[in-house]
């Protein structure tokens, strides 16, 4: 997996993913980024990459032309190797907001490019040309996207086998399959008063794996009720047998009944009292 972040300030992006998970991953050939400083692709001697909004209000707006040329560099890089045109995203408030079902199906792509945005905003007309994916981490506001484009590829790389030491980490964490994570315990056994359940202490790992799953439904329906809904539309509980009626034994036929009311009473017939 490549990661391809145009932005004006590389030394933040670099800086952050290079330590961490996403350095030792990076180290380890699993995962790729480089951040490209959109400046570099401007044609002014200054290397100005913004401007005044047409129709006037506050703050300046990106430029269209060092983004594009920006874009195509990495573009022309990817096609060299051999590999498809990547899909684009862009941060911004007005996108999809982004979460762990996004971050899966992303991190199938062998290459993604982030444009991080900053003063107010990015020139529609570049937008248009360039990308394909508009995503949000939240409802607010920030001063760029660079923040934005991080948080979304430390969620990404934690997908793409071999960057977490035991892959099945990535499964059991809190949103997949709109779950929130169960609670976890170390030593000691008791801490503050505060004791580990019993049952993670059975060795039992079907009880363990079963209370997991309990308490993970528990949390995620106190803390999570939106998430907790999802989970139960692709999890309705199974209903309940109905308990089979024992058959009552069936009563003597009339005729059988006046049978042995008459042989009782001849067994009767010539007793002493």
């Amino acid at each position: 997996m490549n990661f391809h972040i145009m932005t004006l300030f590389p030394e933040m992006i670099m800086g952050s993913l290079s330590s961490s998970i996403t350095g030792r991953a990076s180290d380890k050939g699993y995962i790729s980024f480089n951040a490209i400083n959109i400046r570099d692709f401007s044609k002014d001697k200054h290397h100005k990459v913004d401007d005044y909004t047409y129709g006037g209000g506050a703050g300046m707006l990106m430029q269209a032309q060092p983004i594009y040329d920006c874009y195509k560099s990495i573009e022309q890089d990817i096609l060299d190797k051999g590999c498809k045109s990547p899909r684009v995203i862009y941060v911004t408030p007005q996108g999809s907001v982004f979460n762990q079902k996004m971050a899966q199906e992303l991190a199938s792509e062998e290459n993604l490019v982030f444009l991080c945005g900053h003063y107010e905003g990015v020139d529609e007309r570049v937008l248009e040309e360039i990308v394909t994916d508009y995503v949000s981490i939240g409802d607010y506001v920030l001063t760029g996207g660079e923040l934005p484009a991080m948080v979304m590829i430390d969620a990404i790389s934690r997908l793409v086998p071999g960057v977490l030491n035991n892959d099945e980490s990535a499964m059991t964490e809190s949103f997949n399959n709109y779950l929130l994570e169960y609670p976890q315990y170390s030593r000691p056994e008791e801490w503050m008063g505060k004791k580990v359940p019993p049952i993670l202490l059975s060795g039992d790992h079907k009880k363990v794996d079963e209370w997991r799953l309990e308490q993970s439904v528990i949390r995620t329906k106190e803390r999570r009720p939106d998430l907790y809904e999802k989970w139960l539309a692709e999890n309705p509980p199974k209903p309940e047998k109905k308990k089979r009626r024992k058959k009552k034994a069936a009563e003597p036929l009339a005729s059988e009944k006046m049978a042995n009311d008459n042989t009782t009473e001849d067994n009767n017939i010539g007793t002493i009292s």
